[in-house]
């Protein structure tokens, strides 16, 4: 690697990455592939909110849930995991998968790809200038030959209620990481974290109440997900309302006083604000580069920020899709974007499935709610294609008629969807809710990016008996 200190004491990189959770380690490793030096900026842990407060130690907390409900539906079994699950096990586990809030490891990936990692609050400071203020003051002052990448996330967005401050509400972090079961919980929301936290924490063995101000949960797939769902986790003994929203919330003494606009109150001990997200931009210096602090960065398909030419927002700064693996996906567009023209390469940016063109981020995004049942969804909804101006069919088909999902648990309960482009005979979108669908979504993904035709689809045989055979059936269905 190649850096140098210019005449105002600034270090010099080819790329400066502010944020150093997945989508920052992702650009860095990009650009550090194609022969650039790299710097990385991280005010937190290294590893970013899908480590320690996020994807991590909610998968982590939820898996013994949806493995014990799965083993509850297979003869033979049931009768073995009647009891509650073992609490402070599983949380053991997830502070295991957090690696207990230390990013040891983290740091040492970095090291071990050749980009240097500085610790503070980094701020724009012009263009291609980043300076970095460390615990003690020591400020750093960073600048790019080529390119600076925002990669600094979001936050969870709290509700404008009086006093809720001082009630020490749960945002998605502490609902990760609680270190013991609350015995009455309030979510408030409808949403991925809503649903994933209602599911863990009633399982874990706290009552969980869910306030859903809309008119059901995961408005954001299939309606048929969020009902199910619901539906699931009122069987598991958690109550869910729609229709309602909060408008104050009061400590006394610990116990929470939660008034609703429908006139009643409840009490619980905790209460999770899961009601949206917020860019963390507020801070990061965009007003010395004329751009307005807070606000979300509209970017072009290489991910680079609308009229600049070093500038990139890459992840949940920009707004495109609020997930992990598609910051990720980001990462790499965004990588190879940089390198090209670091390169004087051409940018394949026109090209809507080339090197340097984030096309998946509004084509094919793939997504799990590890809620039980699961909900998986790849690509368009019937409402999103529709309002795209699509001509389109839906195919529906019930997942309990496959042979393997019977196979796969006593009373399986579920739903496949698949939206047709009529005139161009692929798909645009797929929807799968049951146990266990989350590994179907993958063949989804690749039949919706991968635009195959619906007769090519046909030659894709599934293995018999697995729940996989649902392709087939949608396929049938389509074809009459």
């Amino acid at each position: 690697m190649t850096h140098a200190t210019d005449a105002t004491n600034a270090i010099t990189y080819d790329v400066v990455v502010v944020g150093a959770g997945p989508v920052g380690e992702n650009v860095a490793d990009r650009v550090r592939a194609g022969g650039l030096s790299a710097a990385i900026v991280e005010s937190e842990l290294v590893g970013g909110e899908c480590s320690y407060w996020a994807c991590m130690p909610s998968k982590a907390l939820l898996r013994p849930v949806i493995a014990r409900a799965d083993a509850r539906r297979v003869p033979g079994l049931r009768q073995a995991v009647q009891g509650p699950l073992d609490t402070p096990a599983v949380l053991a586990h997830r502070d295991d998968y957090t690696s207990h809030w230390k990013d040891d490891g983290q740091v040492g990936w970095i090291e071990s790809i050749g980009a240097d990692l500085y610790r503070g609050h980094g701020r724009l400071d012009g263009p291609r200038r980043v300076t970095v203020t460390a615990q003690d003051g020591t400020v750093t002052v960073l600048t790019a030959r080529h390119a600076v990448a925002v990669c600094t996330g979001t936050r969870a967005a709290l509700p404008d209620l009086p006093g809720l401050a001082e009630t020490k509400p749960w945002t998605s972090r502490e609902a990760t990481s609680a270190d013991h079961a609350p015995g009455r919980l309030i979510v408030v929301g409808g949403g991925v974290v809503a649903t994933e936290m209602a599911t863990a924490w009633q399982a874990l063995g706290s009552q969980v109440t869910v306030l859903v101000r809309g008119g059901g949960l995961l408005n954001r797939m299939e309606p048929f997900a969020g009902e199910l769902v619901a539906d699931a986790l009122r069987e598991a003994g958690a109550e869910v309302r729609t229709g309602v929203s909060v408008t104050a919330v009061e400590r006394t003494d610990g116990v929470l006083s939660v008034a609703l606009d429908d006139g009643s109150t409840l009490t619980a001990d905790e209460i999770l604000f899961a009601t949206g997200r917020a860019p963390r931009t507020e801070d990061i210096g965009l007003d010395t580069v004329g751009l307005e602090p807070g606000s979300w960065l509209d970017v072009d398909e290489s991910l680079r920020v609308e009229g600049s030419d070093w500038l990139y927002a890459v992840g949940d700064a920009n707004h495109r899709a609020l997930l992990t693996h598609q910051g990720k996906y980001q990462a790499r567009i965004a990588g190879a974007a940089i390198t090209a023209r670091a390169s004087g390469v051409p940018i394949l940016e026109s090209d809507r499935w080339g090197a340097h063109a984030a096309t998946a981020d509004h084509a094919a995004v793939p997504q799990v709610v590890f809620t039980d049942p699961e909900a998986a969804s790849a690509g368009l909804t019937l409402a999103e294609a529709e309002a795209a101006g699509h001509r389109v069919r839906a195919v529906d088909y019930d997942l309990a008629h496959v042979a393997g999902s019977g196979l796969y648990a006593d009373g399986y309960t579920g739903r496949a969807r698949m939206i047709v482009d009529l005139d161009r005979e692929v798909l645009l979108g797929v929807t799968f809710v049951g146990p266990g669908v989350g590994e179907l979504i993958h063949s989804a993904t690749v039949a919706i990016a991968g635009e195959v035709p619906i007769d090519r689809l046909w030659h894709a045989v599934p293995a018999y008996p697995t729940v996989s055979e649902v392709w087939l059936r949608l396929l049938e269905t389509y074809r009459g």
